[in-house]
């Protein structure tokens, strides 16, 4: 049975806009899909993951990618404790742009917090209408994503999509990396193997 709340973990999703870091926390949070689309100035989400009994709190914040919001942005920044980099699996724009944008700006505000790279809209990588209507258009590859992990030195490379709420290949990677985080950042002794990327 689990405990009271005895870790918080602050959790920054960044990443460029429209790429689906909102309704990743949506999904995560609360298990709905939401269907209109809202740039996201700030916003916070709060969920309770158990890890080996012990009850962990991780605030999610959710910033803007939009230009505009460049110098509101790393406000959220200060106290995290991890980073979660989007990108869309069908935006090379927002891929190339973890290189270029991101990188360089957590390195400017936040230098030495870990980054967990997620590649989003799993279920339009492979959805034949969706490419259909958007020719040209060339998908990001699990391991073109894994090759930027390495590049990037990110903890994690993860791949999901809310719509669907398919999460490859483990089923719980919040679980997964709050683990590890315990583990690396907070000296508590890790659960079984979590090591390996997911």
């Amino acid at each position: 049975m689990a405990s009271s709340v005895s870790k918080f973990i602050k959790c920054v999703t960044v990443g460029d806009g429209a790429v689906g870091k909102t309704c990743m926390l949506i999904c995560y949070t609360s298990n709905k899909f939401p269907t209109d689309y809202i740039p996201t100035v700030f916003d916070n989400f709060s969920a309770n993951v158990v890890v080996e009994g012990l009850t962990v709190n991780l605030g999610l914040w959710d910033t803007a990618g939009q230009e505009d919001y460049n110098r509101l942005r790393p406000l959220s920044y200060r106290g995290a404790d991890v980073f979660v980099l989007a990108f869309s699996l069908v935006s090379r724009a927002s891929y190339e742009n973890i290189l270029k944008k991101w990188i360089p700006e957590l390195q400017h505000f936040a230098p030495g917090v870990p980054v967990v790279l997620a590649g989003t809209k799993l279920d339009l990588r492979e959805d034949k209408h969706y490419l259909a209507d958007h020719p040209g258009l060339v998908p990001v590859t699990t391991a073109q994503g894994e090759e930027l992990r390495k590049q990037i030195g990110a903890a994690y490379y993860v791949e999901c999509s809310s719509k669907t709420q398919q999460k490859c290949p483990q089923e719980d990677h919040m679980s997964q990396v709050t683990a590890w985080l315990l583990a690396t950042q907070f000296s508590v002794p890790p659960p079984l193997a979590i090591y390996t990327n997911i």
